[in-house]
């Protein structure tokens, strides 16, 4: 029996040593941490412009685990699609900056880049507006968004004379309901007398991307005094009425 109890003890003294050998074990593979690029823009995230200047861009700030590395850039403008931010060409930009840290991990930045000239509602319409838009009379339903105070819609001069309106329907779909600007009216030319709200719309009929159908704009009366342009336009796909009131917005 005495034999029996340290045959026992051994057994057990055995597993406790088999036990402790196997955590003295060493781990296979190691942990390792990687630190994300952080990015920080040089000046404000919405760039105004002023056309005819060449465009110098402030850039970007990024830093790996404190560390600076390096960036790319490119950029697209939203309703005249140059893939650069050309100064001499009106239209809102995005700006993306990207860059990767050293174990293949991304991160981006984006930046708005308008470039814009400011008419006197005289001479020109140039400009952009802060758009407020009724359908049939009546404002966006609110569960579907917001047709008020909408930022922005852009007027700007074409090579022949004639001046162009980035979305006929002044943002309902594009910038209120957010479906973007596929779902922009575009094309939209105004020629005339500004003084006398004489105009005409060689840009007629014009078609909507997403939705399809015919749209024409039908008046455009321009008040110099408080700044502000209404631009009408009928869709048949309603058939729809679209009053854009357009307040100038100065820079």
């Amino acid at each position: 029996m005495k034999n029996l109890k340290i045959f026992k003890m051994l057994g057990i003294s055995a597993l406790l040593l088999a036990m402790v050998s196997c955590s003295l074990d060493p781990v296979v593979g190691t942990t390792k941490i990687t630190y994300y690029p952080v990015m920080t823009l040089n000046g404000p995230s919405t760039l105004f412009w002023p056309l005819g200047t060449p465009y110098v861009d402030p850039g970007v700030v990024v830093t790996e685990n404190g560390k600076p590395i390096t960036y790319t850039s490119k950029a697209s403008g939203k309703y005249r699609n140059a893939q650069k931010v050309d100064g001499n060409i009106a239209d809102e930009y995005t700006v993306t900056y990207s860059a990767v840290n050293v174990d293949g991990f991304p991160n981006t930045i984006t930046r708005k880049v308008i470039v814009y000239k400011t008419g006197d509602l005289v001479n020109s319409i140039e400009g952009v507006y802060v758009s407020t838009v009724k359908r049939n009379g009546a404002l966006l339903n609110p569960i579907q968004g917001s047709s008020v105070d909408m930022k922005y819609v852009y007027i700007w001069k074409n090579t022949d004379g004639t001046f162009e309106i980035s979305d006929a329907f002044g943002g309902w779909y594009d910038i209120g309901r957010k479906i973007g600007v596929i779902s922009a009216t575009q094309g939209g030319t105004i020629t005339g007398d500004i003084p006398t709200n004489n105009f005409t719309f060689p840009g007629n009929p014009l078609t909507n991307e997403q939705f399809g159908g015919v749209a024409n704009l039908t008046s455009v009366v321009v008040t110099p005094g408080t700044k502000q342009v209404v631009v009408s336009c009928d869709w048949d796909a309603g058939p729809y009425k679209f009053v854009s009131t357009l307040i100038q917005f100065q820079p």
